[in-house]
């Protein structure tokens, strides 16, 4: 007998649904059609991987730099580097937050649609750049996208999280992180097939073939069910039984379905008594309600979500891929820097299906907690070797060309700069890349979770912007020139992170989203691994009716 023919154990019945009190039986088995419609939904990494690559391409576009400084111009300046990279940063920010509202109205699979049409308006605004004001057009049009992309990032999280089946959840949702690295690389390829362009085709080409992401995402997702959990709470069963049938490939009466459907309405109902429905600024409200010190309460929870988001870009990873190669080049080490940058983008794309099956074999604080320890050891060691004997040691050659050259005094040391950086990505991207986005969708409550996941994915996109603003004048020439002393500060900051990890990051690996609730209430993040499933919400539930009943 096959494991979707067997027979799933029924105990009672909530809301006319059966249930059970076997806690390993509360979801149907993993299917091939499951992980297919979980796993397109992490198409939409691509957006965020993309955007994030092909800007800095375009800024090295000499007939841009023409279009939006003046004709020659050896570089846009920093203020207007800083702003066109940020601003799409600023807008993700103002869109994870509309859509965490959006989400709760319309469903999941339409707020994901809804941005894929906001992104392409950006994307058409971006095209026009050179007509007029070049600089207002670019930066406009990204401003537009980055609304889009903030819908996207952080409903596809929401959206995966909920749908997922519990048990491969984890390595499903770290394929949205696979994808933004495959949208880097898809960049940096797209760049280098344009750069030698003379026509505003070498930077409209990488702008418009960000139509074919939307078109894929926002068109497919037409085709898949919306959330169960979202027409739960939305208090269509009927929607919901529909929409988990399809995800889990069984019909609409199994009886894994009932068993499923019945816990995930029993959670909402006792969810429910705790966190009751309100106005529009107290549903906002009830994400800070509680104490900081419980930790199931609302304020814990989203403190931990925008927390854990802030430490992912505090690793300093947004620096290597946005600001390293021009870095390092400046001494002369680096000959061809494409090269490099695509050295780093591989690194970055082969360490992540690292996580796929770690995130699952030892968990998410697990790899979380490593993952910060390797990357500290990283930047601190890049640091040391910068500021002794690599990159801050450098002697003027000046050429006729380039009358301010500079190469390294000792090349091999700024070599095994590099190669630690590549460790660090590798560390990165096997563990904080994909580990932050799997967690923050699996700790909120229901009553919550849109908002949540929505503020946590602002926190990211916040502190991507800081840090895109701040970098230039930090390490810029004529402003902050903190040459390999930056590194000192990143190695810092995922210090932070790993103490962090360990004092305040709980264990979710192998739980269905109900059973984190109830993980979160009855231990410490320290001691939450050790943590297992003793009963249902729907068992429960059913109990404290005939005890109701008896009462009577």
């Amino acid at each position: 007998m096959s494991a979707t023919d067997k027979e799933a154990p029924a105990a009672s019945h909530v809301a006319g649904l059966s249930t059970t009190e076997d806690v390993e039986r509360i979801e149907a088995p993993v299917t091939w059609k499951a992980y297919l419609i979980c796993a397109f939904a992490s198409f939409g990494g691509i957006f965020f991987g993309y955007d994030s690559g092909y800007i800095n391409g375009v800024l090295a576009s000499q007939i841009f730099k023409d279009m939006v400084e003046y004709p020659g111009a050896k570089e846009v300046t920093e203020s207007h580097t800083s702003l066109i990279v940020s601003i799409l940063s600023c807008g993700t920010f103002f869109g994870a937050l509309i859509a965490g509202d959006v989400a709760d109205f319309i469903g999941r699979k339409w707020t994901v649609i809804i941005g894929c049409f906001i992104y392409l308006i950006g994307v058409v605004i971006q095209m026009i750049t050179g007509v007029g004001d070049a600089f207002g057009a670019i930066v406009a049009g990204r401003l537009i996208a980055g609304i889009g992309v903030g819908f996207e990032s952080a409903i596809v999280i929401l959206y995966m999280s909920e749908i997922c089946p519990r048990k491969v959840r984890g390595a499903l949702v770290a394929g949205y992180q696979f994808c933004i690295t495959i949208g880097i690389m898809l960049a940096s390829c797209v760049i280098y097939a344009t750069e030698k362009r003379t026509d505003t085709g070498s930077y409209r080409i990488p702008i418009a073939i960000q139509f074919a992401w939307a078109i894929i995402l926002g068109g497919g997702l037409m085709f898949l069910p919306d959330s169960p959990r979202y027409f739960v709470k939305r208090g269509n069963v009927a929607a919901a039984t529909s929409a988990l049938a399809r995800l889990r490939g069984q019909p609409a009466d199994s009886e894994y379905i009932q068993v499923e459907l019945a816990e995930i309405v029993a959670n909402e109902e006792f969810e429910r008594q705790l966190i009751p429905s309100t106005t529009w600024f107290g549903s906002w409200a009830n994400c800070f309600s509680g104490s900081v010190f419980k930790a199931n309460s609302n304020l814990r929870k989203t403190i931990l979500g925008t927390s854990l988001q802030m430490m992912q870009q505090w690793t300093g990873v947004n620096f290597i891929f946005y600001y390293s190669t021009p870095f390092l080049q400046s001494t002369g080490a680096i000959s061809n820097n494409f090269l490099i940058s695509m050295i780093f983008t591989i690194v970055n794309v082969c360490s992540t299906p690292l996580s796929f099956w770690t995130v699952e074999r030892f968990g998410r604080r697990t790899i979380l907690f490593w993952g910060a320890l390797g990357m500290l050891i990283c930047q601190f060691l890049c640091a040391i070797i910068g500021v002794t004997v690599g990159f801050n040691k450098t002697y003027s050659a000046p050429t006729v060309d380039n009358p301010d050259r500079t190469l390294a005094s000792n090349i091999s040391a700024v070599n095994a700069q590099i190669a630690f950086i590549a460790i660090f990505i590798f560390f990165f991207a096997s563990t904080w890349g994909p580990g932050a986005w799997i967690v923050i969708g699996e700790i909120f409550p229901l009553p919550i979770r849109s908002r949540g996941v929505a503020l946590s994915t602002a926190s990211n996109w916040l502190w991507n912007t800081i840090i895109a603003v701040i970098t230039p004048y930090m390490t810029g020439k004529t402003r902050g020139n903190m040459k390999s002393s930056v590194f000192f500060v990143w190695g810092a900051l995922c210090t932070a992170a790993w103490v962090y990890t360990y004092f305040l990051v709980p264990e979710t690996k192998g739980l269905s989203l109900e059973q984190v609730d109830k993980m979160m209430d009855e231990t410490t993040p320290r001691t939450s691994a050790k943590w297992k499933p003793h009963s249902t919400f729907a068992g429960a539930h059913h109990e404290t009716y005939k005890s109701a009943e008896a009462t009577v």
